[in-house]
């Protein structure tokens, strides 16, 4: 057996599961300890099983643990990191973060009626994300109706009748949007954009809106496909593996198993990061007797501390350097592929050639010597691997960024062939998936046709509303519904007092949820939730068991099959939902009221053989998931270097370098979750790996940075974010952690600081929020003016627009 498929189990602890809390931490408590030099090992043992019993006790822990992401079991609704082949599996396929997520899921605690009986929702929108989800699972459809001040118990078919009642109501199906999460399975994700679509809209915004849209939109241009090109045994392969704007150790644990197995096949690691990232220095893996014991695997060979929004610069300044090789008369190029299977090739290289290297030192704040040996790194491989997350993708060039990555990878060949390619990663379990099902605002023709020869609809093909311009149609009163698949609308998105007000003012919001969540508090006229099955959950329709199945970042398809009983009897699957409310509003109304809405429902086989003869690259759809560990989707580019581009090429391109700067006394301020969280479902207050611990109303500032700006480590501070519109938003009373990150850039969590991110700062060409380039002041807490248009960044009049907010804390 080799080396990395000899594993340990986690223990289990035979002890009770612990009540909902009842207050928070006091945030004025920050405890700071040592950054650590290695993720995992030990203590992300103890802390596994720790969370598992607080949340299920020692059985239901031992039994759902055990069957995370295995090939019979369910995936895990944590990130989109791809499992290994069934029979490499180990009997604890998970993470300490996965893990966590599931506890959460299956925790025994419960929000039923009594629970919104006894807490009206001003109360509960004065508790924090925390404390609202640590309630537990909502076990009964609830309304809060025009005017109430609690929940209300509402029955299945009452609630079914309401909503349609308002959908069929509206002036235009474009007053509706329809939101999801990437929790959603392929099953619900078809249901769901069809339904959509059946009552006449394309407005599907979802949460890759904020996360890898800039992917999608680069991908899709440069190679064809807004997908990445390598599968989990490239990176096992590759003989170089660059990681920009990521943070596996928190955000995607198990590739750090993926990271390791390739270090010790010789492979070389560069990380790209603002601030040291514990994961990428080093990992003790929990899974073997050495890593248990302290010994490691250091995994970084080199570590870039960029500055925010450098990685163009970075890139191109690689790409000069490969070129001046290339002059040169080495061989660093793969010039048989590019003749075949590129175009744009001279137009790159005149452009990179003509460098300007002072612009270069300005936007990364690098040693060119260290850029140098970078390219040295990626001169000598044949088999490079480049992946990438959301510190790339949340930059106002975020889609240039993306296309200059592509182009070192296609001049050096690394895409279409083993040990190579391009590896965004998600952040979410089937983002990937949602969008493969169709969920989209921008319906691409052959999926429109595919659709009305199915189902006999007239598919809308105007396109539609996305994250960002959803928010504003709610805002300027063009939306007046919101359904939410799963997520957290109201927390995940940019501009908090905004999206907030929006919302308020939209007639109907419904939420099919878990667990409650910022969005079940900022309410609409009226406002649902429809509590649903989670994926650790037995699914039983009238056809009897049902699996679900989702897509992976490496375009792998499986099935998910929960076992344990229903959080209780009142909840309903997602797929059940949306049929449910698909039949009520879509009755008498042509083909689309002619939907077998009720046999999906009964049977998801039905709507896999729908997916067969829908979805591209999904033939015998529902054959293919039964095997032991689904099937891979064709990825042309991977699969036989062909590209579906208008040239039927792979295309280079030319980018104008831009990057990110802030005036004097300015800082640039990036978001990021600490340990304790996935996206905005905070577990805890403890950020292990940066040693930060108490309160999440924090900002990490250079040490040099505090001393020139007169502020200590301890401080308070008021963060202000002044736009050049003359506007100024604020977040209050946030204390000053000492960190090191790079020189004028600064790191907090999110959504903490989400009321920072303007609506209208997004990427160029994807609409993502830009949510890791946020030009920021530092005032002693409580000096923030609250009434005053900011003249910092441009002369403005003296109109007093501003978005204020303060944290959330439970006295």
């Amino acid at each position: 057996m080799s080396e990395h498929r000899r594993r340990t189990m986690i223990p289990i602890v035979p002890v009770r599961p612990t009540a909902a809390p009842t207050h928070d931490v006091d945030p004025t408590q920050v405890d700071r300890g040592k950054i650590k030099s290695k993720a995992a090992g030990l203590t992300a043992i103890a802390v596994t099983a720790q969370r598992g019993m607080e949340q299920m006790g020692a059985r239901r822990s031992f039994a759902t643990l055990r069957r995370i992401n295995q090939a019979d079991g369910f995936d895990c609704m944590g990130c989109a990191w791809p499992d290994p082949h069934p029979e490499e599996r180990s009997f604890a396929e998970f993470c300490e973060n996965g893990a966590k997520a599931v506890a959460e899921e299956a925790t025994l605690r419960r929000v039923d009626p009594s629970f919104f009986a006894e807490h009206p929702v001003a109360e509960l929108s004065g508790w924090t994300d925390y404390l609202l989800g640590q309630q537990g699972r909502i076990t009964h459809p609830m309304v809060l109706r025009e005017g109430g001040t609690h929940y209300e118990p509402i029955s299945w078919d009452d609630a079914y009748a309401l909503i349609a009642e308002r959908l069929r109501g509206l002036a235009s199906p474009d007053e509706a949007v329809f939101y999801t999460s990437g929790r959603a399975s392929n099953e619900a994700a078809f249901a769901y954009q069809l339904f959509a679509r059946a009552f006449g809209t394309n407005n599907l915004p979802d949460c890759s809106n904020m996360c890898h849209e800039s992917t999608s939109v680069a991908l899709a241009e440069v190679i064809g496909i807004g997908k990445g090109s390598v599968s989990l045994d490239d990176i096992h392969e590759a003989e170089l593996i660059l990681i920009a704007g990521q943070n596996p150790g928190t955000n995607h644990p198990r590739m750090l198993t993926a990271l390791e197995i390739a270090k010790r096949a010789g492979a070389k690691i560069v990380a790209v990061n603002p601030l040291p990232e514990t994961g990428l220095r080093g990992f003790d893996n929990p899974q073997k007797v050495r890593g248990i014991v302290g010994v490691g695997t250091e995994l970084a060979d080199e570590f870039l501390p960029i500055r925010l929004g450098g990685d163009l610069a970075l890139f191109q300044a690689i790409g000069s350097l490969l070129v001046a090789r290339h002059d040169a008369g080495e061989d660093v190029f793969d010039t048989d592929f590019i003749e075949r299977h590129t175009e744009g090739f001279d137009a790159w290289a005149a452009h990179v050639r003509e460098l300007d290297w002072d612009l270069v030192d300005e936007a990364t704040s690098l040693d060119r010597a260290q850029i140098e040996r970078v390219a040295e790194l990626f001169a000598r491989s044949r088999k490079t691997v480049l992946c990438w997350a959301m510190g790339v993708t949340q930059h106002r060039h975020a889609v240039a960024t993306i296309k200059e990555m592509a182009n070192v990878a296609l001049v050096q060949g690394n895409i279409g062939k083993p040990g190579a390619g391009l590896c965004p990663v998600r952040g979410h379990s089937n983002v990937q998936g949602d969008r493969t099902m169709g969920i989209w605002e921008k319906l691409p023709p052959h999926f429109g046709d595919a659709l009305e020869a199915e189902f006999g609809i007239e598919a809308p093909r105007e396109r539609g509303l996305d994250v960002v311009n959803s928010i504003r149609a709610m805002r300027d009163g063009e939306a007046k519904v919101l359904v939410g698949l799963g997520g957290n609308f109201a927390a995940a998105t940019p501009d908090t007092e905004v999206t907030h007000d929006a919302l308020r003012s939209v007639d109907l919001v419904v939420n099919i949820s878990t667990k409650l969540n910022r969005s079940h508090v900022v309410v609409g006229h009226t406002s649902l939730i429809l509590p649903t099955l989670g994926r650790t959950e037995r699914d039983e329709q009238r056809s009897g068991l049902q699996g679900v199945t989702v897509e992976d970042s490496m375009s792998s398809v499986h099935l998910s099959h929960g076992r344990l009983e229903p959080a209780g009897p009142q909840l309903r699957s997602e797929v059940s939902i949306i049929s449910g409310i698909a039949a009520a509003t879509l009755a008498g109304r042509g083909a689309a009221g002619e939907i077998e809405w009720t046999a999906m429902a009964d049977d998801y086989s039905v709507i896999r053989r729908h997916i067969e003869r829908v979805v591209p690259g999904c033939e015998a759809y529902d054959e293919k998931v039964h095997r032991p560990g689904g099937f891979v989707l064709p990825h042309p580019p991977r699969d036989s270097r062909t590209f579906e581009t208008p040239s039927k090429k792979a295309v280079l391109t030319v980018s104008p370098l831009q990057m990110v700067s802030a005036p004097e006394g300015h800082l640039v301020l990036q978001s990021l979750r600490s340990h304790d969280q996935f996206n905005t479902t905070i577990y805890g207050h403890d950020d292990r790996y940066r040693g930060i611990s108490g309160g999440r109303e924090i900002v990490m500032v250079h040490p040099d940075d505090l001393a020139d700006l007169g502020f200590s480590d301890g401080d308070h501070v008021d963060v202000v974010a002044p736009w050049p519109d003359g506007t100024q938003r604020v977040v209050r009373d946030f204390r000053v952690v000492s960190y090191p990150t790079v020189r004028g850039c600064v790191a907090a969590y999110y959504p903490e600081v989400n009321p920072l991110v303007a609506l209208e700062s997004t990427a160029v060409g994807s609409n993502c929020p830009v949510s890791k380039a946020v030009t920021v002041r530092l005032v002693p807490a409580g000096q923030a003016p609250p009434h005053s248009a900011s003249d910092d960044l441009q002369a403005g009049d003296d109109s007093e627009k501003r978005s204020e907010v303060k944290p959330h804390h439970l006295s």
